[in-house]
């Protein structure tokens, strides 16, 4: 197969000098010993989303403000909304009071034209944002659209870990992503599950991806579950049990189909594949 590794791609010069303007000035107001952060980042979507119009509290105090303009204003405040996870009885109230209105801006930026396919200044941002929401988060993250949590703060992220567009990463019950960590679109990491016969029995249990995994398209790894090193689950695929380093495992639930090639004598067992009809 052919080798195709990524271009390097930037914006124009005059995109890059305001972006690291924009985000210097954030990080330095987040940084702040008396920095409230729920008001920094009403603040800075009031910016991007109704950008010349002001300040959020002049609009809001507008008297001739029409109902649903002046709802839309208030959603702006993290203060004013409610994240699924804070309904979770598990939830760590001061915890996630904390890191909400930073994943309110994560989440809120992508929903904006100014966020929309947008790479290079969201993948700034995050990585800007992730430190202060993450448990841990290594160097040179790269994440891409639309991916959400349930706390964040019980994520930790290695060097080199990479996130695209739509994942889910369900870090209830503890998730860990090793280096070099790859998850395509629309992927689904959980580290909680519940019960077949009561479903407010909750059990949370931490998923470990260690360096090197891949979790393609559409894939899903449940609670509990350990990509060993090198491992990867296919296309679609449910791992429901761990998955042995170096192997490849796909289908519902997902079974090992081979070895990869680059893996270790240790590693490098033949895989007994079922002729059609076999249990």
């Amino acid at each position: 197969m052919p080798h195709l590794p990524l271009r390097q791609v930037l914006p124009s010069e005059a995109m890059q000098q305001l972006t690291e303007r924009w985000l210097a000035d954030l990080d330095h107001a987040l940084d702040r010993p008396d920095a409230d952060w729920a008001a920094v980042v009403r603040e800075t979507l009031f910016q991007l989303a109704w950008p010349g119009q002001g300040m959020w509290e002049e609009r809001i105090a507008d008297p001739t403000l029409p109902d649903a303009s002046r709802l839309a204003l208030m959603a702006l405040d993290p203060a004013n909304i409610t994240l699924e996870p804070e309904y979770y009885a598990e939830v760590d109230p001061v915890r996630f009071a904390r890191v909400k209105p930073l994943l309110w801006l994560w989440y809120s930026f992508d929903r904006l034209p100014i966020g929309g396919q947008q790479v290079a200044l969201g993948v700034a941002l995050r990585r800007l944002l992730a430190p202060r929401i993450f448990k841990r988060v290594g160097r040179n993250f790269k994440c891409f659209q639309h991916v959400e949590f349930s706390f964040g703060y019980n994520l930790e992220v290695g060097d080199d870990v990479v996130v695209h567009r739509h994942v889910l990463l369900d870090d209830r019950g503890g998730l860990m992503l090793g280096d070099r960590v790859s998850i395509a679109d629309y992927a689904n990491i959980y580290s909680h599950t519940h019960s077949i016969v009561e479903q407010a029995d909750v059990t949370s249990i931490p998923t470990i991806l260690e360096e090197d995994v891949r979790v393609t398209y559409h894939a899903t790894v449940l609670a509990g579950v350990r990509v060993g090193r090198n491992g990867m689950v296919g296309a679609s695929a449910v791992a429901t049990k761990d998955v042995r380093p170096y192997h490849v495992n796909v289908g519902i639930p997902a079974k090992s189909i081979r070895v990869k090639p680059n893996a270790p004598t240790e590693h490098a067992r033949a895989i007994r594949i079922p002729p059609q009809g076999d249990s």
